[in-house]
């Protein structure tokens, strides 16, 4: 270490000890961001530590020292492969790297801070010295978060790519961070989400990978402001009632040199051998999850996110390609595991450490998992074998039911078990009913694009849809534009066309979705029982002549029943009659063919008297107009 490097030993929070070196290589350290990377040290200076193992020679390499690969060297920590020190002269805003000789092959390399807070924005690659200082204003939110994200709650989430919600006016550039937060929030209130979902915010090179392509595993994208300018944006939602998710990627990472891949001249995070390290479907290189050091790393970027960033979940992203040795590869380009198998036990045993982890230092916030197999007990705790995610996509319900909607009506009565199927193993798992950025990408078009017949019928059986999410049970989640009945294929380098809201069609679209979350909100029969078997009860599904299906939501005790009946022709059905399980009126608390939303007007005039009329095995029934291509929730009045 020359002389302008220097050893502090004092008891700061950042002073890396032996216990940390202890859990870092067990794989059970879950706050390594406090002890790695650039923090400011105490006396002044920065102080700089980075895991490279099989590094000869590691040097800070800046704006501080002119990009000298030979000016401040750092110290090896014991036999730890951390090397670590002080540079005095290393100050806040300062851009650098670290500089890495290898044993191997004489290689070296300027790689980025697997643990810096800030970077430079893209093309640029240099790591930032940057505090996270930040006074934070949501004591109100954080201390009541936990009722807001039970399996009981109300769960609706807005999915939100920052770069194409909304640009600047007259401008064709993203709204940055404090830009975003007011117009996001609001747009959030007023429509009734109480959720936001953003796609990966973590720092990325290529804009097109829509974050998925992860360099910065604890840095936010400089794209759009400092980590203090994203810290506001999720203290005002907080302040506004809204909860924060993230996309997060602990699946693979590009290859980009000065990122994670071939850190120190080995096969450091991903695997050696392509047939486990090499992603065929993103070019990307897949985390050894077998090593413990990786597992701290990843552990730490998650816990990083929920302790120093507020947020309220994680949402992690291709569960299946972590699960499964075999995932988009064929026969001899994978290698079974040490049991013959293919699944892939490290990603498995992660994937349980991670759920632990989280609900025991985060206890009231949530996981949730993009599953698409039929992997048991995604969602179920660890300690009965489960992976311990607190929720699961439900990806074959949005594919079921989105190749269901894109029959012509007249061929529906053949598909019925389409959107019958899910009753099946509807509560086999904690569900979020998703219609997500992956159905409206990659020549996919819109949702409205995706429904049959001429215009009056397209928007008519999108409303259908949306009014079938909401009803069934599970939490729910639109990517932003299926609000807007969005026309075209959503593209990250355009913002949304909010000038749709101007057409009735389209505005009235809006005010559904609206309508569909405070209702999902206000009755508890439509949430409470979101995740358990009690919450649901056919009343007819078999109904294929008519391509009509019903069934009852229930809450809790002293909730109300809620029946819902879907119409799924274009063709309007008078004295169509349902059981229900109470006598009395009956009032309309949702009709997607209302006039107000874009419809024909066929509905009940705003409810019905039950008739003492067994049916469906109730003692009452309902002599229902239905309306065409609509869906209508109904309940017992309670004036």
């Amino acid at each position: 270490m020359n002389a302008r490097m220097r050893t502090v030993h004092d008891t700061s929070a950042h002073q890396l000890t032996s216990d940390d070196v202890w859990l870092f290589n067990e794989g059970t350290h879950a706050h390594l961001y406090r002890k790695l990377g650039a923090h400011p040290a105490e006396g002044g200076g920065t102080r700089f530590a980075v895991w490279a193992p099989n590094a000869a020679r590691v040097s800070v390499i800046g704006d501080m020292n002119s990009w000298n690969r030979d000016a401040d060297r750092l110290e090896a920590f014991g036999d730890s492969g951390i090397w670590h020190g002080v540079l005095d002269h290393a100050h806040e805003g300062e851009r650098y790297k670290f500089h890495i000789e290898s044993r191997h092959e004489g290689f070296r390399v300027d790689k980025a801070d697997p643990f810096a807070t800030m970077a430079e924005q893209p093309p640029r690659t240099a790591s930032i010295i940057h505090g996270l200082d930040h006074t934070w204003t949501d004591d109100e939110w954080m201390a009541g978060r936990g009722a807001r994200n039970r399996h009981d709650a109300p769960i609706s989430v807005y999915e939100v790519h920052i770069g194409s919600w909304r640009h600047a006016d007259n401008e064709h550039r993203s709204l940055n961070y404090r830009e975003l937060a007011g117009p996001l929030a609001d747009h959030a209130v007023d429509m009734g989400f109480t959720h936001i979902e953003f796609l990966p915010v973590m720092e990325h090179p290529f804009y097109g990978s829509w974050g998925y392509q992860t360099t910065g595993y604890f840095s936010p994208t400089s794209r759009f402001g400092s980590p203090q300018d994203f810290m506001y944006l999720i203290d005002h939602l907080h302040q506004r009632g809204i909860g924060v998710i993230l996309d997060w990627v602990p699946s693979h990472f590009p290859s980009d040199e000065h990122g994670l891949a071939y850190f120190d001249g080995t096969h450091l995070f991903e695997h050696a051998d392509p047939r486990k390290g090499f992603h065929p479907d993103w070019n990307s290189l897949i985390f050894n999850y077998d090593r413990h050091e990786v597992r701290s790393f990843l552990l730490s970027s998650a816990c990083s996110w929920l302790d120093r960033y507020h947020i309220d979940g994680l949402r992690v992203d291709a569960v299946a390609s972590m699960l499964y040795l075999d995932y988009s590869r064929g026969p001899g380009e994978w290698i079974p595991n040490e049991f013959g198998g293919n699944e892939n036990l490290g990603a498995l045993r992660f994937l349980k450490q991670l759920n632990e982890t989280v609900y025991r230092e985060f206890p009231d916030t949530q996981t949730v998992a993009e599953e698409s197999t039929a992997w048991p007990m995604v969602s179920r705790p660890t300690t009965v074998g489960g992976l311990g995610f607190g929720f699961k996509w439900d990806m074959g319900w949005m594919h079921d039911t989105l190749e269901y909607l894109g029959y012509d009506p007249i061929h529906r009565r053949y598909h019925q078990d389409r959107v019958t199927f899910r009753s099946i193993y509807a509560f086999s798992e904690n569900y979020v009913l998703p219609l997500s950025h992956d159905e409206v990408v990659h020549g996919k078009g819109s949702l409205l694009g995706k429904m049959p017949g001429d215009q009056w019928q397209r928007f008519a059986n999108l409303r259908l849809l949306y009014g079938y999410q909401f009803a069934q049970s599970g939490k729910k989640l639109l990517f932003m534009g299926a609000e807007l009945a969005q026309d075209t294929e959503w593209n990250h380098d355009q913002a949304l066309n909010w000038s749709l809201l101007d057409q009735p069609l389209h505005e009235g679209t809006c005010q559904w979705v609206a309508h569909l979350n405070h209702l999902y909100a206000a009755e508890r029969a439509l949430h409470e029982l979101d995740c358990e078997p009690e919450g649901f009860e056919w009343i007819d599904a078999a109904d294929t002549g008519a391509s009509v299906i019903s069934f009852l939501r229930r809450g809790r005790d002293g909730a109300r029943p809620v029946a819902v009946v879907a119409n799924f022709t274009p063709i309007p059905r008078e004295g169509y009659s349902i059981g229900v399980p109470a006598g009395g009126r009956w009032v309309e608390l949702a009709n997607s063919d209302a006039a107000i939303y874009g419809g024909s007007g066929w509905g009940n005039l705003g409810g019905v008297d039950a008739e003492a009329e067994p049916h469906h095995g109730h003692e009452w029934s309902l002599p229902l107009v239905l309306p065409p291509l609509g869906i209508l929730v109904l309940a017992p009045d309670e004036a």
